[in-house]
């Protein structure tokens, strides 16, 4: 039997952008088959750069060749659209290839995308039946394992519910414990566990830990670099939808990071129809702003302005805005956002009645306070404080530098994430009478 469970090469996923084709009806048909040759003329005129595909087309994936051994914990990074996810799809059989393949040898379990894989009108207990069937267990298998999925999932009380009733979080507690529980001989795990509260992501990345000990194939996409340096001795950089680097991965890690380091302080999108966001709203800048200026390098002693612009299409909505600041691993280091309970100031529209049109809002993070470094940031905005409408992912970087004394008197960088000054005091408290204290120990 091959060592290997997975193997890509020259895998390539085209996309066409824009809207779907409307239904057609049989005469549409007919007209089109007429046409047909007429169409190849011209896109092949158009085609003047080698037969290139039109700005309609993106490659999501573009000639990707790796092997994944059996008993390997693989980590996929790469900035938001750089084919990680149509890479799990494609070797999940969701989606198929436009070019190249890849070969899966074992029994395979994903969780991709919350809802993927469940019937949502069935119970969790049938979903959980469901899914075993599809990885091809049979019924005493399942019920070896049900208790098992059931306590680690935590969603006794819903068992017997529909899971379209279900929240983001059971729902994606559910389905990771079906998919980790149920023995696949491969196991592919998306971001879809930022989902999940900070205590069951850990209980997730112990079980990963564990199929993986188990000498199972783990395939783990995530921003979080810190977990996914801690599971995965190896990783898979992937740029622009190509493959960048594979290899150890602290390395891989430390040419992500460069990359990030190249970015400016500023995103902006101009076109309202291809921000991020929906009919609701949507994100137009996010900012990075220092002395007046926006910038992607920063002074240790200088306070960081961060602005996030967006567009209210909705009269009336409630609208909120906050910030995820992220180290150079992907960890957070704190969230904060414009509610009162959050804010030292007021901010006069939190929570109010926004009209249609384009807002501003923007938080300080002291001088002083980050240490030096490189950092990410996540804009999000909500409706109603709960109910997220935009979550635009390190969608701006920056670094901090220090060069101050406080560096030259440590004699180097300082440890952890901020580097606060902090209000320090000392006072005398008591003489002590050395003479009789070395007496009394004779």
């Amino acid at each position: 039997m091959s060592d290997i469970a997975i193997r890509v090469e020259n895998l390539g996923k085209l996309y066409r952008l824009g809207p779907r084709e409307r239904y057609q009806a049989l005469r549409d048909t007919l007209t089109d088959a007429m046409a047909a040759p007429f169409h190849a003329i011209r896109n092949w005129a158009r085609s003047s750069d080698g037969g290139q595909p039109s700005n309609d087309f993106l490659w999501a994936l573009k000639d990707v060749s790796l092997e994944i051994k059996h008993g390997e914990a693989v980590g996929i990074i790469g900035r938001n659209g750089a084919g990680k996810s149509t890479l799990l799809k494609i070797l999940s059989r969701i989606t198929e290839p436009t070019e190249g393949f890849a070969e899966i040898h074992g029994r395979v379990g994903s969780l991709l995308e919350v809802g993927t894989g469940f019937h949502p009108e069935l119970t969790g207990r049938e979903n959980i039946y469901l899914n075993g069937a599809i990885l091809g267990m049979k019924k005493t298998e399942i019920v070896h394992k049900f208790d098992e999925i059931v306590a680690f999932a935590e969603v006794e009380k819903f068992l017997d519910t529909p899971v379209k009733h279900y929240s983001s979080g059971m729902y994606v507690r559910l389905a990771f414990a079906v998919a980790a529980h149920l023995e696949p001989d491969i196991l592919l795990v998306d971001e879809v566990l930022a989902v999940g509260d900070v205590a069951f992501q850990r209980k997730c990345l112990g079980k990963m830990q564990d199929v993986a000990g188990a000498g199972r194939t783990v395939l783990f996409v995530s921003h979080n670099l810190g977990s996914l340096a801690n599971l995965c001795p190896r990783a898979v950089l992937l740029a622009q939808g190509e493959k960048r680097r594979d290899g150890v991965s602290n390395d891989v890690i430390a040419e992500y990071v460069a990359l990030g380091s190249q970015e400016h302080g500023e995103v902006v999108w101009n076109d309202p129809a291809t921000a991020p966001g929906n009919d609701k709203v949507r994100v137009r800048a996010v900012r990075v702003v220092s002395d007046g200026e926006v910038t992607a390098e920063v002074d240790i002693q200088r306070e960081v302005r961060v602005e996030v612009e967006y567009w209210n299409f909705k009269p009336g909505a409630r609208l909120c805005v906050s910030i995820h600041l992220l180290d150079k691993m992907g960890v957070p280091v704190f969230a904060s956002a414009n509610m009162d309970s959050a804010n030292r100031t007021k901010d006069e529209w939190f929570n109010q009645p926004h009209p249609v049109g384009l807002f501003r809002s923007a938080c300080t993070v002291p001088d002083n306070f980050l240490n030096e470094g490189m950092y990410s940031i996540n804009a999000i905005v909500l409706t109603d404080v709960a109910n997220i409408q935009v979550f635009a992912r390190e969608a701006v970087s920056f670094i901090v530098h220090d060069t101050g004394a406080m560096r030259k008197e440590f004699g180097g960088a300082w440890i952890g994430v901020v580097r606060p000054k902090l209000a320090w005091q000392t006072q005398f408290v008591q003489s002590l009478n050395l003479r009789s204290s070395e007496e009394q120990t004779r």
